[in-house]
């Protein structure tokens, strides 16, 4: 052990300062490849339909099956982390996610990409629920609140760049390489990441806890939740035949397997994905249809406003980007306020974000309306702004909310049913909407018939956030304040020593732990 490292009592290695520091961008890259990767797709798109001769479904699944193969990887992820410690699965999940982004962009044909895809996904989730626990490893509960108070705006910068950047690389056609660079770019983050990890990264010691994975758990939910996405996104280009029917049939069947067999561990006292005492509370219960109402209508509906700008408007990857990046930039305020004004409005806050969205949406579509000859993405910036606003609201305190009622013990697995959810909610809506949009316009569509297929999916958007609106009214009427008023933890010492800034480094954990971030 070297003189500028000291061990803790629980066996971890407390890094000196500046070690502190460059593992902090070690796991900041790792947050910022998933980020990229969760929005690329709704710019390279259509460039990538035109370079393979991609079908509307194919891109449909090259969206889907990232965010799906993330819905059961997280299931499993963190405990992983327990078992074999955070440091070795965040170098395992980088190196994997590094090798599959290269399949990406090296792949050439649909079929491949989606393949690779979903790898990328299944390592993400093993990357993502790492990061968190290492940043709170590396920093003393003093210094916690300084670390989270750097993560968030660069991780909002990133949010806003991304899509543009995605635009440039793919204009710019480096190499001759267009779309595949914008997987080709977490290469070199994953090499930082991996290299300063290495360094810098505490080598902790495994948890205490005895916790064993449920592998057959995970399969079935896996089963489960591609039975219930496949029809909704094969269904159009197959005619919408009549087995489809037994395949929703399955879904349904996988999924009663799933709870039997989690039901199972439950009486035999083993380690289950999903503890059913959490599933009794009606407030949490109906969070979870909120989650996938209000994830399948954002996620859904970014991809289709992707694919009007650049396959109906005929604007270049960066302009399409350019247009959209409104919609980052008030999510990203509305992420303000709403980490502000969370514990003062309960609630509240998520109905007025909702109410905001909704018309936003109606603004959004008096546009589209009035503009089947073009567009100009001056005219998009106050709805798509707007929109991003009312949803960036939402996202800080909707897990807080949600989980108002749910004790101490069974936050562990509420969270990590809400966290799947939401990419299981993201999932069955860029395979919903993308089906209706894709559906109307058919093979030789023109500008007008593109506008149409936009106003149906936003009007569809738009009863899907009134449903959300409806479903609101089961959420606990406060969010929790566990970490906020009695120091629980060090992230809540942070907060009790660090004042304002202190609690906004704990409101801007959860928001992007649980995956937020997601414009």
């Amino acid at each position: 052990m070297t003189s500028t490292e000291t061990e803790t009592t629980t066996g971890a290695i407390d890094p000196a300062p500046a070690h502190r520091w460059l593992g902090f961008f070690a796991v900041l890259a790792a947050l910022i490849m998933n980020l990229l990767d969760s929005t690329v797709v709704n710019v390279a798109a259509p460039s990538i339909r035109r370079d393979l001769g991609a079908s509307y479904a194919d891109i449909q699944w090259i969206a889907a099956g990232y965010t799906l193969a993330l819905a059961v990887g997280l299931m499993t992820g963190g405990r992983l982390g327990d078992l074999f410690g955070r440091r070795n699965m965040l170098m395992i999940g980088v190196a994997g996610f590094a090798i599959s982004s290269l399949g990406c962009a090296i792949t050439p044909n649909p079929q491949l990409l989606i393949t690779a895809r979903v790898v990328q996904g299944l390592f993400g989730a093993v990357m993502i629920p790492q990061g968190f626990g290492l940043l709170r490893d590396l920093f003393p509960p003093q210094e916690l609140g300084k670390a989270f108070g750097a993560l968030g705006p660069v991780i909002g910068l990133s949010t806003i760049l991304g899509p543009v950047v995605a635009g440039t690389l793919i204009d710019a056609n480096l190499f001759g390489t267009g779309w595949r660079m914008v997987f080709g770019i977490n290469v070199p983050l994953a090499l930082f990441a991996l290299l300063a990890g290495l360094k810098a990264l505490p080598r902790g010691a495994r948890s205490g806890r005895t916790v064993r994975l449920d592998g057959t758990g995970a399969v079935l939910a896996g089963v489960a939740m591609f039975l219930l996405v496949y029809p909704l996104v094969q269904g159009r280009e197959l005619g919408w035949p009549s087995w489809l029917a037994g395949v929703g049939a399955g879904a349904i069947a996988a999924f009663a397997l799933f709870a039997a067999h989690q039901a199972r561990r439950t009486r035999r006292g083993v380690s289950t994905l999903v503890e059913f005492s959490v599933l009794t509370k009606r407030s949490y219960a109906g969070g979870t249809l909120f989650t996938l109402v209000f994830f399948g209508a954002i996620v859904g509906f970014s991809l289709v406003t992707g694919l009007l700008l650049q396959l109906g408007l005929g604007y270049s990857p960066v302009r399409a980007a350019l247009a959209m990046v409104w919609w980052a930039v008030g999510a990203f305020f509305g992420s303000g306020f709403g980490a502000t004004m969370m514990h003062k409005l309960g609630r509240r806050i998520v109905h007025l974000g909702l109410t905001i969205m909704a018309a936003s949406l109606i603004g959004l579509y008096l546009v589209f309306v009035h503009s089947h000859t073009g567009l100009s993405g001056w005219s998009l910036a106050p709805v798509l702004g707007g929109y991003g606003f009312g949803m960036g609201m939402i996202f800080v305190p909707l897990f807080d909310i949600i989980m108002g009622e749910i004790s101490d013990r069974e936050i562990g697995s509420a969270s990590a049913i809400l966290e799947s959810l939401q990419q299981l909610g993201a999932s069955v809506g860029v395979a919903g909407l993308g089906t209706v949009f894709f559906g109307m316009i058919g093979a030789h569509a023109g500008t007008a018939t593109f506008f149409a297929a936009a106003e149906r999916v936003t009007l569809i958007t738009l009863a899907l956030v009134a449903a959300a609106f409806a479903l609101g009214f089961l959420l606990p009427r406060h969010a929790r304040r566990t970490g906020h008023g009695s120091a629980e933890g060090p992230v809540a010492a942070a907060a009790a020593e660090g004042g304002a800034e202190g609690t906004a480094s704990v409101e801007l954990d959860e928001l992007i732990e649980r995956e937020s971030v997601t414009v």
